[in-house]
C-alpha cells in the first residue's frame, strides 16, 4: 500500500474524487459485468476485460499491453481468483503511468535556472486552451510568481478577448495585438517584455485550427523561432491540451500536433463531466508524453497537477 500513500491534501484528493467519479463508477459497472460468476481469470475474463478498457477509451494499443501484462502473471503465478482481477489490474495500469509520467509533483513549480520559464500552449479551439491558460497563471502566481501571458491566437478575435479576461481576472499583463496580427509577432514581443519584466513565467496562446497542418507547423515553427531571437532555447514547453470528454477524438487530436510540432507535456480538461477518463491512461502510454495536467472541475483550483499515484488511487476509488 505504501504505493498509493496520500501525496494531495484532502481538499485536492477528494476533487480528484468527485472528478473521477463518473469515469471510476462505468468502468467498475463494466468489470463487475465482466467477471460476474467467475472464480478464476480465464480466457473469457480477459476477452471481457480487453473490451471493459476499450469501451473506457483507453485505446487499443494500450488496452493490449495491459491484457499481455496480466496474461504473463497469469501464467507464472498459475492462479488467481477473479476477486484478485482489480488489484492486477490497479497495478498494471499504474505501471504503465509510470514508464511516461516520472515523479510524483503535487505543486505548480518551474524548474530552476530557466527564467523566464516559457510555455507555448497548442490545441484545438473548445477543448478548454484559454481557460486551461488562465488558471495555470492562477496557480503559478498563487505560488509568489510573476507570470506574462501572451496572445498569439490572433485568427480568432474572441480568442484574444478571453484570454483578457482571464489575465484580468487573475491579475497578471498580457500581450495583445489586434486580430490578423502576425502570431510570431505577439509572442516576441510578450517574451521581451516578460524579460524586461523580469518575469518568471510566460504562457504563449496560439491558434487551434487544424484545416491545414502545413500552415500550423509552419506556424508553431515560426513562433519558436522569433521567440529564440530574443532569449535562445525557447520554449521550454510545449502544452498542448485535450479535452477528455471526447474520448477517441482526443487520441487524433494528439496525433496531429505532435505531427505538428514537438509536443512535450499533455493537459486533459473536463474528466470531471465524462466517463471517458481511461483516456488519460491511453494518450499518456501511447505518445510517449507525460501529462502534465488534468481538469477535474469549473473552479480556478480544479486544475491539478497530475500525479499518477493520485490518479490511479481515484480512478479505482469504489
Amino acid at each position: 500500500m505504501s504505493l498509493f500513500k496520500k501525496l494531495f491534501s484532502k481538499e485536492k484528493k477528494e476533487t480528484l474524487d468527485k472528478g473521477l467519479e463518473k469515469t471510476s463508477a462505468s468502468f467498475f459497472n463494466k468489470l463487475t459485468k465482466a467477471v460476474a460468476g467467475k472464480s478464476t481469470v480465464d480466457d473469457e475474463v480477459l476477452d471481457n476485460l480487453e473490451e471493459v478498457l476499450v469501451s473506457s477509451d483507453v485505446g487499443v494499443e494500450t488496452t493490449l499491453k495491459i491484457i499481455n501484462g496480466i496474461e504473463a502473471r497469469v501464467a507464472k503465478e498459475k492462479y488467481f481468483g477473479a476477486d484478485e482481477l482489480n488489484k492486477i489490474l490497479r497495478e498494471e495500469i499504474a505501471a504503465l503511468l509510470a514508464l511516461t509520467n516520472v515523479g510524483n509533483a503535487t505543486e505548480f513549480n518551474i524548474p530552476q535556472g530557466k527564467k523566464p520559464y516559457v510555455i507555448m500552449v497548442v490545441g484545438v479551439n473548445g477543448v478548454g486552451k484559454t481557460t486551461t491558460i488562465g488558471k495555470l497563471a492562477a496557480q503559478f502566481k498563487k505560488q509568489g510568481l510573476k507570470v506574462v501571458l501572451g496572445a498569439a491566437d490572433t485568427f480568432r478575435a474572441a480568442a484574444i478577448d478571453q484570454l483578457q479576461i482571464w489575465a484580468d481576472r487573475v491579475n497578471v499583463p498580457m500581450v495583445r495585438q489586434d486580430m490578423g496580427s502576425d502570431p510570431a509577432s505577439v509572442a516576441f514581443d510578450t517574451l521581451e517584455s516578460a524579460v524586461k519584466q523580469n518575469a518568471d513565467v510566460v504562457i504563449i496562446d496560439t491558434a487551434g485550427r487544424l484545416h491545414n497542418k502545413v500552415n500550423l507547423m509552419n506556424e508553431l515553427t515560426k513562433i519558436k523561432r522569433v521567440m529564440q531571437k530574443v532569449t535562445e532555447d525557447k520554449p521550454d514547453e510545449v502544452l498542448l491540451v485535450l479535452d477528455g470528454s471526447t474520448g477517441q477524438n482526443a487520441f487524433e487530436q494528439a496525433k496531429q500536433f505532435t505531427k505538428a510540432t514537438e509536443v512535450t507535456s499533455l493537459a486533459v480538461t473536463k474528466l470531471d463531466g465524462t466517463a471517458k477518463g481511461g483516456v488519460v491512461i491511453g494518450i499518456s502510454d501511447q505518445f510517449q508524453i507525460p501529462v502534465k495536467y488534468i481538469g477535474v472541475g469549473e473552479g480556478i483550483d480544479d486544475l491539478q497537477v497530475f500525479n499518477k499515484v493520485e490518479f490511479v488511487d481515484s480512478f479505482f476509488n469504489r
